[in-house]
């Protein structure tokens, strides 16, 4: 099958048969030619971003003067760019970042901006940014009450998480005020952990994943009692056919693919895919020509997760290989060292092979320079030292002669867009005035159940239908209640008639895990409310927009190193609290591999100890050893913090003593 214009359809110029008002297909750019790729398959939006405040900054992203010429070459092709500028940005980067997103909005122009620090909205703003607003799935943002909110703050689109049922998605829907469109993904990688909820490759070397840099540790063999095994490592999300089942729903006005580390191969083939889909989703020839895209993507097995609640599936399957790319083989190698490789299918030039894991030793990748066929033995150019025979071999990209010729021409056509280079800027953002820090310290020491006996501190309980029943309502005046990291929208329900009753009966300490989680109180209530450390908040402008939203404090992001976590009261409008000492979850996952139970304790492969809990719709799963700041306690009293906290969880038996503490990144830099 010709896969530049498969059964000679799905290109711009092709007559539409669907309405104007259908979603767009939004494909991702993580370089020059991935862009390019979108281009050349008739993307109606390409997502991309720069080197700096990009979540995907592993890959190679672009320059402000590149990235100008190509969507000046988008415009030109009716097809919007929307900006990715989202990640965590720390106290001392707001300056850098207000000039960047200045010079973002004067030279390249894109059409919105994708953002999850609440900082970027305020500096937009400032900017007399006039386009889309689009708030990140990493903001944790899957609210039915929140969504008029959204709205008035000026947000545009919601994109939502990838861990929604159909069924979550239409209540959505439903509840969606006009002007406020909704984001969803149908295919991509598929994290383990929630959106927004994952502190593991930080909390493990400081390379966060809510700043763009993880290193997948979840993709990582683990071992446990079934074995030693992938245990976190998710297949594919596709929801193919399925995507007709979205057609219906007024408010979604993107289907988004996944995969800025992903090869141009991979972004024309799905976008190419996803208008078969969209467009002709009652035609079975060409619904096949479309899954038959799909087969070509070069990623890994697919699910269709927990799209369909009547029929769920578990993201993680041990049984198959999670590897990226199509299998094409196993190395041979020789008693010399020479590596080689009998493929099982032809090989073109220009293709991409890796061979071996990303997160084995001695991986490498190698370029195919000539026609190689199927069987022929085929020496591999590389690093070779670790390799092993029968070390898998994956496509992990490749150029077919007429794909390769749109690139080219779209190349020539790009030359032709004159950039006049970029402009600086000397913008400078207006921080806000210190509040005065609470008077005196207040230790919340945060428990699952009730604490038996006396408790230093403050007593403070993880909210839960099932715990508040025990709890006497003589103490809700004086209990601080902690909700979930993640409510999700079927049980949203619950949630706010389960706070009614508590505020109603003299309940008015919170601290909310999601800023949008405001929106489940009683707006005339005189609460308490305090945005918990699941909020990410990471710099003064962040907590300004809490404090407008009427939040009395701010507990600050723990995966901060020291030095900022000092620096933020000096500008902060809020009084700040942090978590001081406990268990601090390495992520927080909607789904648990079938394998593995609550309580379970795994080791990874460097020796490092975790294990499970199961807290109501989540799956947190913990490191074996705790975050231990108390030495530093007084220097966080001298800079402004006041309200300190306490996470108390039960090691399990099988656990092994921890020879350490944490202090996080405090002594390192967040990357």
């Amino acid at each position: 099958m010709d896969i530049t214009h498969p059964s000679g359809v799905g290109s711009h110029t092709d007559q539409d048969p669907t309405p104007r008002t259908r979603p767009d297909i939004l494909a991702p750019a993580g370089g020059r030619e991935s862009f390019l790729a979108a281009l050349a398959a008739g993307a109606d939006a390409i997502y991309c971003g720069l080197k700096h405040y990009s979540a995907r900054m592993e890959a190679d992203n672009f320059s402000i003067s590149e990235l100008a010429d190509l969507c000046a070459l988008a415009r030109s092709r009716d097809c919007k760019t929307y900006l990715a500028f989202n990640t965590l940005v720390k106290p001392g980067e707001l300056p850098p970042a207000a000039r960047l997103l200045d010079r973002i909005v004067s030279h390249v122009q894109p059409q919105g901006i994708i953002f999850q620090d609440l900082a970027v909205l305020s500096l937009t703003r400032s900017i007399g940014f006039r386009g889309e607003l689009h708030l990140s799935t990493l903001a944790n943002g899957v609210t039915l009450r929140g969504l008029d909110h959204f709205r008035s703050m000026g947000i545009s689109r919601l994109v939502l998480p990838r861990e929604l049922s159909i069924d979550e998605i239409r209540l959505l829907d439903q509840r969606c005020p006009v002007g406020l469109d909704l984001e969803v993904f149908v295919h991509g990688a598929l994290c383990y952990a929630v959106s927004g909820r994952c502190y593991w490759s930080s909390f493990l070397g400081g390379k966060s994943g809510l700043r763009g840099r993880c290193v997948q540790p979840c993709r990582r063999i683990y071992e446990a009692a079934p074995g030693t095994k992938r245990f976190f490592s998710c297949l594919d999300f596709s929801l193919d056919v399925l995507t007709k089942t979205l057609l219906d729903l007024g408010h979604i006005r993107a289907w988004k693919i996944e995969g800025r580390k992903k090869g141009p191969h991979y972004v024309f083939n799905t976008v190419k895919a996803y208008q078969l889909l969209r467009d002709h989703h009652q035609d079975p020839r060409l619904r096949k020509d479309g899954l038959e895209l799909l087969s070509h993507c070069l990623g890994r097995k697919t699910t269709h997760s927990i799209f369909l609640p009547q029929r769920p599936f578990n993201p993680v399957d041990t049984s198959v290989d999670s590897g990226s790319g199509l299998f094409v083989g196993k190395v041979s190698v020789s008693k010399n060292r020479k590596v080689s490789l009998s493929p099982r299918q032809d090989l073109l030039p220009g293709d991409v092979l890796r061979i071996g894991y990303q997160d084995l030793p001695g991986h490498f990748i190698s370029r195919i320079t000539n026609y190689s066929p199927k069987g022929r033995k085929l020496p591999l150019p590389g690093k070779k030292k670790d390799v092993a025979p029968g070390t898998p071999v994956f496509l992990i990209d490749r150029r077919e002669q007429e794909f390769q010729q749109l690139l080219t021409s779209l190349e020539k056509e790009l030359t032709t867009q004159s950039s006049s280079g970029p402009v600086s800027s000397g913008f400078v953002p207006s921080l806000p005035s210190a509040v005065q820090p609470l008077k005196k310290r207040l230790h919340l020491h945060v428990t699952n159940q009730l604490p038996q006996g006396k408790i230093p501190g403050t007593k403070a309980l993880w909210l839960s239908p099932s715990l508040l029943k025990k709890v006497s309502k003589t103490l809700y005046a004086k209990t601080w209640f902690f909700l979930p990291p993640v409510i999700w929208p079927n049980q949203e329900d619950t949630w706010a008639e389960l706070i009614a009753g508590l505020v109603k009966s003299g309940g008015s300490n919170f601290v909310l895990n999601a800023p949008c989680q405001k929106a489940l109180f009683p707006d005339r209530a005189r609460l308490n409310l305090w945005a918990g450390p699941f909020c990410n908040i990471a710099n003064p402008l962040a907590a300004a927009e809490l404090k407008a939203m009427g939040f009395s404090g701010a507990v600050v992001s723990p995966e901060l190193e020291g030095r900022d976590i000092l620096s933020l009261p000096k500008n902060s409008p809020l009084p700040l609290g942090i978590v001081i000492s406990g268990f601090w979850p390495l992520c927080v996952s909607r789904t648990l591999n079938q394998e593995l139970q609550p309580g379970q304790v795994l080791k990874s492969p460097k020796g490092e100890h975790l294990f499970i809990r199961k807290k109501g719709a989540n799956t947190l799963l913990y490191p074996n050893w705790e975050l231990d700041l108390s030495p530093k306690l007084q220097d966080l009293d001298q800079a402004g913090y006041r309200l300190f906290i306490h996470l108390h969880e039960h090691r399990p038996k099988e656990a092994p003593a921890p020879k350490r503490t944490s202090t996080f990144n405090w002594d390192l830099k967040l990357h």
